[in-house]
């Protein structure tokens, strides 16, 4: 807790102790035997009334801390932002709730045509910065999935939310939202939580991930919290599994889910992708494509949906060797990283260069920390603020038992500190379920060019005594035996021949067992190989393309005078890169002569392969400009003559004037990068915007 903070809500709670000892005062003065003078009366009630000011003016300067404690900017002001942008986005239809006429279905969102160019724009650029560039074998796999996929992923036991209802009205809520919603709110309205309370809510915020569903169930019941919108009781909590079920075909009996990641299509196709690679690693295969997740309570628009659109990567590598040949392109990069342990010691995200984390071992290994190279690259080059990302490691809490790391790239939009992509050394986890539930081995080698004498580690399970003392668990006791690693193995073994028996615990079966000596051999065998057979590793960057696409709307977002400053124009500044459409050709006057030179720059954009817009109607110039700057097009042409035009760059609304002929090729070469507006200012004369300016 701020120090600030901590002091005002003590000088509060002593303010309103002393309020409150002076009304009993008041009160017994009333209540006197015989009753006190009138003149006593009127004194206390006189600076009852002083105190109950100061207390006032307490309370006040505590709301004040409140409402800007959050990085400087008050709620409320974040709120206006958001909703500027918003109103923005859906007026000019870059994206509308989906069966609006219908009154729509929460968590689901059309994209409009602005809203599709940009999308699509940020994927094709996705595919050439990773796809093309990393040589990445892609597929398109299909959404609806068997169940015993994602039985073996673990998805069907194991993704869920905790739900609680309302007990009249049958709304369902999220569990975790309700409580930090709870909380929040309790820290920001009331101002009578005395410190040590204030502390206990945060620490609350703090750990929400970590609470069990018997913590979460106590603290709801603690706090005594409600349905927010009717503050009817609620239903105790309960798991619900956020995919979507259905059944593949009429007879119903081959069950199936709507997936909710491309990456499980990418695993069951490892066998025919590392076959295609000409049986080599490392190799990368990627997918873009939609996935569903039924979120108990969808908000937070773009953020948090029902149906998205995710771009993931599963690079697979010898978990032996994690080196990355490119490493050295991105080892200098400096940026926003919160490792954890600033996290746990309660510090800030600090300035770190990309070499020296991996170096020092705070990212796990070369190949996870290229793809965290990689991935600021991308977003910075869309038009994400590198000032507003940062690359948060996993707590131990939040990493699956399998993973070696796990870092998110997080974006810094008006609700917050957004998880956009997450980066995650997974092991051989999910190749490894996929062996054992389909029988295929999914495994890679690697030949030697003259036989080895090698140690094997050989585990060997007593079915017969493991199935005696585990019954109808023996086979997940058998398997989470068969998948210890080496160290995990030897360890067992020393154990189990100093003490005869040792606690082991079982993932698939949520609790830790004994095993006895007898239930298992493990020994180091001696053996002569031609080649290793081993479960690649893999190396997942996931990226929830709507969420990047929205924190892109936040950062491009401003607002600037019009020339009368009587209002206040609109602007999206995103990059050429990613603008929905990249030019529009504007004749300064309606005449015949401008519009078919208008017409005639037009074909030429169109056989450039540059997207545009022409308006040849008789709107004025500057409302033209501030209607296209409001959905982002960098360039705008101005036709003011016949043989030549000038071309208008939409931030600093700086004008050249450049031949017709070369209209295309000027406007293509900045829009794919090739040149920057400054290159072309200095090889074209600048044009006076006296005569046209503007809005």
């Amino acid at each position: 807790m701020a120090a600030s903070e901590e002091s005002l809500r003590q000088a509060l709670a002593e303010k309103q102790s002393i309020v409150d000892a002076q009304a009993d005062a008041v009160r017994a003065l009333k209540a006197r035997p015989g009753g006190a003078a009138q003149a006593e009366i009127d004194a206390a009630v006189e600076a009852l009334k002083a105190l109950k000011v100061e207390a006032g003016a307490a309370a006040r300067r505590l709301q004040a801390a409140l409402s800007n404690n959050s990085d400087g900017a008050a709620a409320s002001s974040r709120e206006a932002f958001r909703q500027a942008v918003v109103n923005t986005l859906e007026r000019r239809l870059f994206y509308i709730p989906s069966f609006k006429i219908y009154r729509g279905v929460a968590g689901l969102y059309d994209y409009g045509p602005p809203g599709c160019a940009v999308k699509s724009n940020v994927l094709a650029f996705w595919r050439q910065h990773f796809v093309l560039e990393e040589n990445m074998l892609e597929v398109d796999c299909p959404c609806v999935t068997p169940e015993v996929v994602l039985k073996a992923s673990g998805h069907v036991e194991k993704f869920t939310d905790l739900m609680v209802k309302d007990e009249k009205t049958g709304t369902c809520y999220r569990a975790d939202h309700l409580l930090k919603d709870f909380c929040k709110e309790k820290l920001e309205k009331d101002l009578t939580l005395s410190p040590d309370k204030a502390a206990e809510l945060k620490h609350v915020i703090m750990v929400l991930d970590d609470l069990s569903a018997e913590e979460l169930r106590e603290k709801l019941k603690e706090y005594g919290i409600t349905a927010p919108d009717t503050k009817n009781p609620l239903s105790d909590l309960y798991p619900f599994n956020l995919m979507f079920q259905t059944s593949i075909g009429p007879s119903g009996l081959s069950p199936g889910y709507m997936r909710p990641e491309t990456a499980q299509g990418i695993f069951v196709n490892f066998k025919d992708l590392y076959y295609y690679n000409g049986n080599k690693l490392p190799f990368a295969a990627a997918q873009i494509g939609q996935a569903f997740r039924n979120e108990i309570s969808p908000r937070q628009g773009l953020l948090r949906v029902r149906e998205f659109t995710l771009a993931e990567i599963e690079h697979f590598v010898d978990p032996d060797d994690k080196s990355h040949p490119k490493f050295v392109d991105v080892a200098n990069l400096e940026f926003l990283m919160f490792p954890r342990a600033e996290q746990l010691a309660g510090k800030s995200a600090k300035q770190m260069i990309l070499g020296e984390a991996v170096s020092k071992g705070v990212v796990n290994n070369e190949t996870l920390g290229y793809f965290i190279g990689r991935v600021f690259l991308f977003l910075t080059r869309l038009g994400i603020d590198k000032d507003r990302l940062r690359f948060r490691q996993h707590l131990p809490n939040e990493m699956a038992h399998y993973a070696a790391d796990c870092w998110d790239a997080e974006i810094e939009c008006s609700y917050g500190w957004i998880e956009c992509v997450g980066i995650a050394d997974r092991s051989a986890y999910d190749l490894r379920a996929h062996s054992e539930k389909s029988g295929v081995a999914l495994v890679a080698h690697e030949k030697f060019p003259e036989p080895r004498e090698v140690e094997k580690l050989v585990i060997v399970p007593s079915k017969k005594e493991l199935g005696l003392a585990f019954k109808g668990s023996q086979k997940m006791v058998v398997e989470a035996l068969e998948a210890m690693s080496e160290k995990e193995a030897l360890e067992m073994k020393a154990t189990l021949e100093s003490k005869g028996e040792m606690d082991f615990h079982v993932c698939t079966l949520g609790k830790t067992v004994s095993i006895m000596k007898k239930m298992v051999s493990i020994s180091m065998d001696k053996k002569k190989e031609h080649q290793r057979v081993f479960t690649p590793s893999v190396i997942e960057p996931s990226f929830g393309i709507g969420r990047i696409i929205y924190c892109l709307f936040e950062h491009s977002f401003y607002t600037r005078p019009s020339k009368a400053e009587d209002e206040q124009l609109n602007v999206f500044s995103f990059p050429p890169l990613v603008a929905p459409i990249k030019c529009t050709v504007f004749p300064l006057i309606k005449t015949q002569k401008f519009d078919d030179v208008a017409k005639i720059i037009a074909k030429s954009l169109a056989a450039a392969g540059i997207s545009h817009i022409i308006d040849i109607t008789g709107t004025s110039i500057g409302k033209r400009y501030a209607r296209t700057d409001e959905i982002g097009v960098p360039f705008a042409v101005t036709v003011d003559s016949t043989t030549s035009v000038t071309i208008r760059e939409r931030d600093s609304k700086q004008q050249i004037r450049v031949s017709i002929d070369e209209v295309a090729s000027v406007v293509k070469e900045v829009t794919d990068g090739q040149s920057t507006w400054g290159d072309v200012m200095w090889r074209y004369p600048t044009h006076s915007t006296a005569h046209t300016e503007e809005e």
